[in-house]
């Protein structure tokens, strides 16, 4: 029989084979014993995502005094948050992820176990923390990330809380419990509001009281300036954009205010503002409750009041064409008229000092002292920016003030107004019998302020033929004003019935 000779070339092919697969399965032992040693925890699941091993140290982090009580559970019991589970279904490993665990968090690499045809039969997971240094700027990173994320998301809420009650909007005459009447139906109501009134009259702090106070209040309170924002962004600004939707739109799409807004209150600030041809598009909204963003099909249901505010005459912009006339009579369901601050003279003084408490609160500085001048130039004038410009005014003598009591001609200075000029003896108009008007006398501050205003008066009052409107035009100040200073010395006994000083 003849015998068959082994090639020598293909039997020293097999040992060479031979000798790979066995390192290659000392390199997987090896590996493995190396990540078991130098990481936090090892722990290995079937294909059912059940524990079939974990390393002791591993087990005691979880609470499990010996390692086999966890055989035969399902990972998340031993491990919480754990997705060993994700890797046995998907077949792919997760690498460099971080868990998240009642002590630190732990980074940690998760490998799927194939079998010789490639099937996951189960999965590893190694948690690499403390000996392998390398992955510490990893941590720090995630860490110094996961602190600026809750810190920017607590500063986003607070932007969108009510930053005002009812007790910010100051003030008890008459005009203003009336519109604080108002505002509490429409906190009550959750009926669209309209608020109008002059720019400076506190639109938006009415606002942020009517949310606060409002059963949407644990909501967002989200504004927009219609008149601030370029009217081809207005669409996006509203309704957001769907990824793609145009050029430069983040990736991730934009959420537009109404869908921020969700659960809360919209305020639309300066409505009247707004592209006649945007109109339709927020009547639909406000009447549906439904939102379109751009470059999208979809359609999002949305659960939000409005607030709309405006300076203008919407009504006349309606008689104009230029505002809609059914967008204005869904808005105007509440009017609430805010008066101006010169028709609330009661509530100036209490106003001024509520500000300058704020104010110098913020600055860390004293409340300036204001003279009895002073109070009575603010009085006095007539506010046409309103409680915006009052603040403003206030701001600067704040800032401007070095010490000592405020003076008139400070305030004056401040307001751009003149200061009633000191009486030269020369210029002390005549009594009718030819007597010279007597000098101020050594008083208390505010009797000679008051003595000082009425000889004023009076000098203009003669200055100009005792006639009254004369009078109060040369001075700067009202007829009635005139007349109702005139009255006051009167009654004090300053000045005469026939308005000559006494």
């Amino acid at each position: 029989m003849e015998t068959v000779q082994q090639d020598p070339l293909r039997a020293q092919d097999l040992d060479v084979l031979t000798n790979y697969d066995f390192v290659a399965r000392r390199a997987m032992e090896s590996l493995f014993r190396t990540f078991e040693n130098f990481s936090e925890g090892t722990i290995v699941v079937d294909a059912q995502a059940r524990v079939v091993w974990i390393n002791k140290r591993y087990a005691a982090r979880f609470g499990f005094d010996e390692p086999q009580a966890a055989i035969g559970l399902d990972c998340e019991k031993v491990v919480p948050n754990s997705l060993l589970r994700d890797v046995v279904e998907t077949g792919k490993p997760i690498l460099l992820d971080v868990l998240e665990t009642q002590q630190d968090p732990m980074v940690v690499i998760r490998l799927p176990i194939r079998d010789n045809t490639g099937a996951t039969v189960g999965a590893v997971g190694f948690a690499l923390f403390d000996e392998l240094k390398t992955l510490t700027p990893i941590l720090a990173h995630y860490s110094r990330a996961k602190e600026e994320l809750a810190s920017a998301r607590r500063t986003l809420e607070q932007t969108r809380r009510a930053k005002h009650t009812f007790a910010s909007f100051v003030g008890n005459c008459s005009a203003t419990l009336e519109v604080k009447r108002l505002a509490r139906l429409a906190a009550q109501s959750g009926a669209p509001t309209l608020l109008l009134g002059e720019t400076g009259t506190g639109k938006e702090l009415l606002t942020h009281a009517i949310h606060a106070a409002s059963s949407r209040s644990a909501g967002p309170l989200v504004s927009v300036n219609v008149a601030a924002i370029p009217d081809t962004l207005l669409e996006v600004e509203f309704f957001g954009a769907d990824p793609g939707a145009y050029t430069g739109v983040d990736r991730k799409g934009r959420k537009g205010k109404f869908e921020l807004a969700h659960r809360g209150t919209l305020f639309l600030d300066e409505i009247g503002e707004m592209p006649l041809m945007l109109q339709s598009k927020l009547l639909r909204a406000i009447q549906e409750q439904e939102i379109e963003p751009i470059g999208s099909n979809r359609v999002i249901s949305v659960d939000v009041r409005i607030i709309a505010a405006t300076s203008a005459d919407l009504l006349a912009l309606v008689e104009a064409g230029k505002f809609r006339a059914d967008l204005y009579y869904r808005l105007n369901v509440l009017p609430i008229q805010l008066p101006p601050l010169r028709q609330r003279q009661p509530d100036l003084l209490p106003l001024v000092y509520v500000l300058l408490e704020e104010i110098c609160s913020k600055v860390e500085c004293d409340v300036p002292v204001l003279t009895e001048a002073a109070l009575k130039l603010l009085g006095e004038y007539q506010w046409p920016g309103n409680v915006r410009q009052l603040r403003n005014t206030l701001e600067r003598l704040v800032v401007t003030h070095d010490s000592g009591e405020v003076d008139g001609g400070e305030i004056s200075s401040l307001l751009g107004v003149p200061v009633a000029p000191a009486l030269a003896p020369s210029d002390e108009p005549a009594k009718p019998n030819g007597a010279a008007v007597r000098p101020l006398q050594q008083l208390d501050y505010a009797r000679a302020m008051a003595q000082f205003e009425a000889q004023y008066l009076v000098h203009a009052l003669h200055s100009n033929a005792d006639n009254v409107a004369s009078a109060a035009a040369s001075i700067g100040i009202s007829r009635a004003s005139f007349y109702k200073k005139l009255s006051a010395h009167k009654s004090s006994g300053l000045i005469n019935h026939q308005s000559e000083l006494l």
